[in-house]
């Protein structure tokens, strides 16, 4: 077994107007402060006995941090965790907070994977979502990092924006797809309650839901045809640059989240830290409830597996081979899901609605 590592890192810039995740305004005091409880909860997990194969640095904007700063977290992780020498480590970057020097800097200290929030190649597109950068200097940061030297670039790509056509949106993945990246996270936009996006002006622009399904369908096509193939729902790679470390949540695997609103899976269980900068900043050990006390059961662990390419082998929880198999026929006969007589796994238009198909086949 392996394990991976999150450091959550809670602070922004600006913070995007569809965005429920835990962030604050970016304070430099508050900063410093944060980093030295990050470094005493690395020590406290301290785990030496097991192989950690991948770090992630998620947020938020873990790129607000110094160059300096994530030098001193990935220092205290290797002092304190057996990290496999070709071990992924992810640093989730916005383009504004991106400069060659501080690029190299990075790369020196460790991080040898990049994920870019760009969204969008269109600058009305962003404006709208609340972005900061332009798509220009999304350009320049990507090829800032090519030239130091990240050959591991992922970038992110909502689909389904206000008023957004599929011309508009085809537009936005030829022009990032030109880019030297090797891995798309690609996402339809969901309104979450209580965000600024949560209301009848955009609710209004928003495309309805066939025709949502109509540019996700689009969006995979074209990125098959542009070399990134689909792995997982809503993620794209080039062969061999698929996420490790966000394979390890679709593959129930062991991680450690350390940050407020981290969760993690860890010896046998689930468990979180609530979203309270304060309170992280101001305990010795970050203060964690269990959110489950036996995870990766079937229902989890099948759900989760569904939603990889490499689909659900049944052979995984034999006891639910028969009644899987009673359920196949329909879904095979709409074209949902493809089946080997040992693993079952969805297809473009199972994908499509996966929610639905993986509802049927395990509640």
């Amino acid at each position: 077994m392996s394990l991976g590592l999150y450091i959550h890192i809670p602070f922004c810039g600006k913070k995007c107007r569809y965005c429920d995740f835990y962030s604050l305004p970016y304070r430099k005091e508050q900063v410093s402060a944060y980093v030295e409880a990050v470094l005493r909860n690395i020590r406290h997990y301290s785990d030496k006995s097991t192989v950690t194969d991948t770090i992630y640095f998620g947020g938020g904007t873990p790129s607000l941090l110094s160059a300096e700063q994530i030098s001193a977290i990935l220092r205290e992780i290797k002092d304190n965790f057996n990290v496999e020498n070709s071990a992924e480590i992810t640093l989730e970057a916005n383009p504004n907070t991106l400069t060659a020097e501080k690029l190299e800097k990075l790369r020196i200290s460790g991080i040898n994977r990049l994920s870019m929030g760009i969204q969008s190649m269109n600058d009305e597109e962003l404006k709208i979502l609340g972005r900061a950068h332009t798509a220009e200097r999304a350009v320049k940061a990507v090829y800032d990092a090519k030239s130091v030297g990240f050959n591991n670039i992922s970038c992110d790509l909502m689909a389904a924006l206000p008023n957004q056509t599929e011309e508009m949106l085809i537009r936005s993945i030829d022009a990032m797809s030109e880019l030297p990246i090797q891995h798309i996270s690609a996402y339809i936009l969901k309104i979450e309650e209580g965000t600024p996006f949560d209301s009848m002006e955009i609710r209004e622009k928003i495309p309805d839901e066939d025709t949502s399904a109509e540019l996700y369908t689009a969006m995979v096509k074209r990125l098959r045809e542009k070399g990134f193939f689909q792995y997982e729902v809503s993620n794209f790679a080039k062969k061999g640059f698929e996420s490790r470390h966000n394979s390890r949540y679709w593959k129930c695997l062991d991680y450690i989240g350390i940050g407020p609103s981290a969760h993690s899976c860890y010896k046998g269980a689930r468990f979180a830290v609530s979203g309270d900068l304060q309170r992280f900043i101001n305990s010795p050990i970050q203060i964690t409830e269990i959110t489950d006390s036996s995870p990766c059961g079937f229902e989890e662990y099948a759900m989760l597996r569904l939603r990889l390419a490499e689909g659900y082998d049944l052979n995984d929880f034999p006891q639910h081979k028969n009644d899987l198999i009673k359920k196949i026929p329909p879904l095979l006969k709409a074209g949902y899901i493809t089946y080997n007589g040992e693993k079952i796994a969805l297809t473009e238009s199972g994908f499509l609605m996966s929610n639905s198909v993986i509802e049927y086949l395990i509640f």
